[in-house]
């Protein structure tokens, strides 16, 4: 029996982040899709992706702003919103349009390549995000990497049991940040030191002068089978999407410490829907930290709102992975999905704000007032040329 990748045509899948993707997708007359997440997602999504993005209510990439905004908050994100349109057209753009436009020997453009892609899989979900518009090309397929937690390794289970009732906290700042500085790595050992649950703190560098008996330093932790042991009441994140799903899909309160890209935007809204506090990895000293913890673990709403959300992450009639493969096979089935595409593609910028047609309609009104008031005149004259014969006879 054929699969699907034998019974259809080839399929070209990308992150836009790293341009080069529909060039090749456009060369080899293939369907596109693409799959993203992060700081340049609301910029391509909105220019090259045609979605409609309201800045009233839907807060721009690493604004630090949630969906519920103050009147001074709207005027932040739509300043944020025009530096972005403004900027992203200098950002390499020109660079990327030169090159495939020498490519493919026409002129061309990388948003109109990228306005080709058939599909756009974006790496969130309802339970991360706040409600905005998508278009029918558009799905989310967050947490699709989330899966039931494993046993632990012996040993590493057994030092999360002998936490007994209090439990253990969990402290990871992803694959990309190794090393701390001795002193901030001192800060945070302090506050764990004076935690009455266990902490296993992923930690590569010199052991850290103040770490306390409680505290574990390993090289590589399995993040995913920690979050999801029964014991683990707290997750320390930097805030990365991956990070980020797996606590939601157990159901673990977080303490935040963004640094760079998505994170920051990741954690405030976690602490918008309750289930995160914030902190600051330069400013933030060993009783923030302290206090923090006992934030997320002594108060109920903090777990409450976390299983909230993983409950509305497992609440989905298909799971992330297999509507990421639908979308896909769909895509193949149907020799791309151009039937999904918005018609905002084939306008230019003022057919797409309507400026043609609201200069069309204020050229109408401006001819009619001319032409009434112009008939009205003539009549005006008529009538006082009428009267002056009148008196004159």
């Amino acid at each position: 029996m054929e699969t699907t990748r034998q019974k259809h045509q080839r399929i070209g899948a990308n992150d836009p982040v790293s341009p080069g993707g529909e060039l090749l997708a456009e060369l080899l007359k293939i369907p596109l899709v693409y799959s993203l997440r992060g700081f340049f997602g609301y910029i391509l999504q909105k220019h090259g992706g045609g979605l409609l993005l309201p800045p009233s209510y839907v807060p721009v990439m690493m604004s630090g702003l949630g969906s519920q905004m103050t009147f001074m908050e709207r005027v932040q994100n739509l300043l944020c919103v025009l530096y972005f349109d403004f900027w992203f057209p200098k950002f390499n753009e020109k660079r990327w349009n030169r090159f495939y436009s020498e490519v493919l020997g026409r002129p061309v453009t990388f948003l109109e390549l990228m306005g080709k892609a058939d599909m756009w899989l974006i790496r969130s979900y309802w339970d991360l995000e706040f409600p905005r518009p998508l278009l029918p090309n558009f799905d989310f397929i967050g947490g699709l990497h989330c899966k039931p937690a494993k046993p632990l390794p012996q040993e590493m289970e057994d030092f999360v049991q002998s936490s007994g009732e209090e439990g253990v906290v969990v402290f990871s700042l992803g694959s990309m940040i190794s090393n701390l500085t001795e002193e901030r790595a001192n800060v945070i050992a302090s506050a764990f030191a004076q935690l009455p649950q266990k902490v296993l703190w992923r930690f590569e560098g010199k052991e850290p002068d103040m770490l306390g008996s409680n505290t574990r330093l390993y090289k590589w932790i399995p993040q995913n089978d920690l979050l999801g042991h029964p014991k683990t009441k707290a997750f320390i994140t930097h805030g990365g999407a991956n990070g980020v799903f797996e606590a939601i899909y157990h159901g673990i309160p977080m303490v935040g410490i963004p640094l760079f890209g998505d994170q920051l935007d990741n954690i405030v809204y976690m602490k918008a829907k309750g289930a995160a506090v914030k902190l600051n990895l330069k400013t933030m000293s060993s009783a923030d930290l302290l206090n923090a913890l006992k934030t997320v673990i002594n108060d109920p709403s903090y777990k409450e709102n976390a299983m909230t959300l993983s409950r509305i992450h497992h609440d989905q009639p298909m799971k992330p992975l297999d509507r990421a493969v639908f979308w896909i096979e769909y895509v193949m089935r149907h020799k791309g999905a151009k039937h999904l595409r918005v018609a905002a593609h084939d306008l230019t910028w003022y057919q797409y704000h309507s400026l043609d047609v609201i200069g069309f309609l204020l050229a109408c009104v401006a001819i009619t007032t001319y032409l009434i008031m112009k008939c009205c005149l003539l009549v005006y004259r008529y009538v006082l040329g009428a009267g002056k014969k009148k008196k004159r006879d």
